[in-house]
């Protein structure tokens, strides 16, 4: 018999699995189920971005692409980028189209790091980062953020977490799961302490359309930063693209062309049918975006007074699709909270303690869901609720 565990790579085996994924495989085996826990619109992507896809197979452009996108798509997110975020950023050198925006921070990590350098990385945040970070042999180092913070980090916590072996820091805003948003001023503060380093900022920001009230900063932005920063972005939220497969990076020329040597031989190239679906989002979709932001809108106020309705208190999330309701009042964890709360009313919401240290005693609710369908779920939590002692 093969010993598969001497053969397997150690770092892969000693990465624990997705805390998402368990419910995701409970909720397929129930009937008349409601999912708060899927990360995803459900909107369908919008026609006319379809339409280009499907234009381009017809026309039978399913060859490969160069290796860094489209010049059509890079030039498309270059206008796009500046349009939407008064970025510049030059389509040849300074932009690389991936397999989504997973892919981007993969190669962000990859090209980076060295054995031993430490990776600041603020909590509760998206369950990837840590586990990439790992099997590049470097050292994730958790801040944790704080609720009565709004849970940004903030830049004492930032200069604290710092060592002489700090290579990065990633911004994972606005954040998945609490919904938190970091603004221009908290951006500055931050780069007060960064100045004077050579850490790098990989900032994740594949929903930074998503945000209400106000409108997103990058750090690349801020002065002084812009050279130090790696944005990542994609289709999936934005323009309800998720299975179309499509991010980008954006970053310092020399950056750029090394993740572009490692994309080369580990993809060769995005999907040739998304990036054709993916010039006419950048091209035609501002309109869609506020379409359905104006839609999340509503459905992020309904959520979160729901909530607060039902004796759960409930920060206001002003970005992405995320709540992050506290469940502490109920006397159970948060994993204890989600497998009851699904075996009793058939609704799915995610432990925040999946999402790393200042997760637990919340749940992660996602309102990328029907109104009809966030209706019917508080209506089965106030029912769930009442059966708990500190409730009755």
């Amino acid at each position: 018999m093969i010993d598969y565990n001497s053969i397997l790579c150690k770092r892969i085996q000693n990465v624990p699995p997705s805390g998402i994924r368990k419910y995701f495989d409970l909720l397929n085996e129930m009937e008349d189920a409601i999912s708060l826990g899927v990360g995803e619109p459900d909107f369908p992507t919008p026609w006319h971005i379809r339409d280009a896809g499907i234009y381009s197979l017809e026309k039978g452009f399913t060859k490969y692409t160069p290796n860094a996108g489209l010049s059509d798509l890079r030039r498309s997110i270059a206008q796009y980028m500046k349009r939407r975020f008064d970025l510049d950023y030059q389509p040849i050198g300074q932009i690389l189209v991936t397999v989504g925006g997973s892919e981007g921070l993969d190669l962000a990590f990859r090209c980076i790091l060295e054995a031993g350098d430490e990776v600041i990385i603020p909590t509760p945040s998206f369950v990837c980062y840590g586990p990439l970070v790992s099997m590049c042999h470097g050292v994730p180092v958790l801040v944790e953020t704080k609720a009565e913070n709004e849970f940004r980090l903030t830049a004492e916590e930032l200069r604290a977490a710092i060592t002489p072996r700090t290579k990065a820091l990633v911004l994972p805003f606005p954040n998945n799961p609490t919904g938190g948003i970091m603004g221009r001023a908290d951006l500055e503060a931050l780069a007060e302490v960064l100045r004077g380093t050579d850490i790098m900022v990989i900032s994740d920001e594949i929903y930074a359309e998503l945000t209400y009230g106000q409108h997103h900063a990058s750090m690349a932005n801020i002065p002084d930063m812009y050279e130090r920063t790696i944005v990542i972005n994609g289709f999936s939220k934005a323009y309800s693209m998720t299975g179309w497969r499509m991010g980008y990076l954006c970053g310092p020329k020399p950056v750029i062309a090394a993740m572009t040597k490692l994309h080369q031989y580990g993809i060769m190239s995005a999907p040739t049918t998304s990036q054709y679906a993916a010039i006419e989002a950048m091209t035609n979709g501002d309109e869609d975006i506020e379409k359905m932001k104006a839609e999340y809108n509503g459905r992020r106020r309904f959520l979160v007074e729901g909530f607060r309705k039902l004796g759960l208190e409930c920060f206001e999330p002003l970005g992405a699709f995320y709540t992050f309701p506290c469940i502490k009042s109920t006397g159970l964890t948060s994993e204890e909270f989600c497998d009851r709360f699904l075996e009793a009313e058939r609704v799915a919401v995610i432990p925040g303690s999946a999402f790393g240290p200042g997760g637990e005693g919340f749940v992660r609710a996602c309102y990328a869901a029907s109104m009809r369908d966030l209706d019917e779920a508080l209506k089965r939590l106030g029912r769930f609720l009442k059966t708990l002692p500190s409730f009755s």
